[in-house]
């Protein structure tokens, strides 16, 4: 096989390096001008992939056409912001979005139930 698909890899693999580095998972620190710095923190996934294949030709004196092509993917999720204020670490984490519809619901009863209580509250009051 030619060297195109390794050549077309290392591409790939060359691009995710530009786009993610260590402040894509530690960002950069943020100072308050009360003295307060606030780190973000991310988790990083990545993914690529790549294939090809060399065609014979039908005439031996051709040469052999190379097709193929490769992909990649990049994914920064934020995961918590750690805060130092006065020598002193807190880290205060980023919940992670509902992925289905149960989990949706699930997030929704407390709000559901708050919004209900203040609703009968309303109905003894005007009572």
């Amino acid at each position: 096989m030619s060297q195109k698909l390794p050549n077309m890899l290392e591409a790939t693999i060359q691009k995710i390096r530009e786009m993610v580095d260590v402040n894509s998972v530690i960002g950069t620190p943020i100072t308050t001008p009360d003295g307060v710095t606030i780190i973000p923190v991310s988790k990083v996934s990545v993914g690529f992939a790549g294939g090809g294949m060399d065609r014979m030709s039908k005439t031996a004196s051709a040469d052999n056409p190379f097709g193929g092509g490769t992909g990649g993917g990049v994914k920064v999720t934020p995961l918590c912001f750690l805060i130092v204020k006065d020598g002193n670490v807190r880290m205060m984490s980023i919940p992670e979005p509902a992925n289905s519809t149960a989990d949706r619901i699930v997030e929704m009863v407390p709000d559901t139930l708050e919004k209900i209580a203040d609703f009968l509250d309303s109905r003894k009051e005007n009572k």
